[in-house]
């Protein structure tokens, strides 16, 4: 497995020499060291520019977005529109149970009680299945998103899931993804123009007033920032 190959030491190297590169080409070079990688997408503004970089740079990368049966209609219009668009290697990921399976188990409306518990079984625990069949998974975390990923490198060594984890854009500013998506003419989630800057499960997304924390929308209410995917490392 190539990420026992790399040591911790060797990728803060890669972070380091790659800096300045465009995103382009880190996306192009993690590729070819990881010939084994795949991309998550979630379809908000990060990830449809990394989506429009991997097309340009390696079509038939595998991409997959994690399905919880409760995405916003938005979301679902927009990876319809992305189909059309792009033709991409999209793959479709989703939980062990079905939403009537979990309301057996767990009552209804799990997510108003127990997120962390939601997320886990609709999010964590198939991005955990799924991420075994691969050597790396590129991400459109960025450092300025929240405190947690302030300290996000472009190569890392993620622990949790046991591979490599690449962040292309990890040093871009939010103006730099609109000023991306606006110049290359990228499809994007329009719940972005009604106040929603972070867009995740119909359920647990808010919008969110102007000057406020970008991911306060998320699971409003409780003290929790995020699904379980990455990591703290603020």
């Amino acid at each position: 497995m190539l990420n026992v190959l790399l040591s911790t030491n060797e990728l803060s190297r890669l972070s380091s020499e790659l800096e300045h590169q465009s995103a382009e080409e880190i996306i192009r070079l993690a590729a070819q060291m990881i010939p084994n990688i795949t991309f998550a997408c979630s379809f908000g503004s990060e990830d449809m520019v990394i989506l429009d970089l991997i097309m340009k740079v390696n079509p038939s990368l595998p991409i997959f977005y994690l399905d919880t049966d409760v995405l916003f209609p938005e979301t679902y219009d927009l990876r319809d529109e992305v189909i059309k668009l792009y033709n991409p290697n999209l793959i479709q990921v989703r939980s062990e149970l079905t939403l009537k399976q979990q309301a057996q188990q767990y009552e209804e409306s799990l997510w108003e009680r127990s997120p962390d518990v939601c997320c886990s079984i609709r999010k964590v625990q198939p991005l955990e299945n799924h991420l075994r069949g691969y050597d790396g998974w590129i991400t459109g975390i960025r450092r300025q998103q929240s405190p947690t990923r302030a300290n996000a490198q472009l190569f890392e060594q993620d622990h949790r899931f046991g591979l490599i984890k690449v962040n292309p854009i990890v040093f871009w500013s939010e103006d730099d993804v609109w000023q991306y998506i606006k110049d290359h003419n990228v499809p994007y989630n329009v719940l972005h123009d009604q106040g929603y800057p972070s867009i995740g499960c119909l359920h647990c997304t808010k919008a969110v007033k102007p000057g406020e924390d970008p991911r306060s929308g998320r699971w409003a209410g409780f003290a929790k920032t995020e699904c379980g995917l990455h990591q703290e490392i603020g």
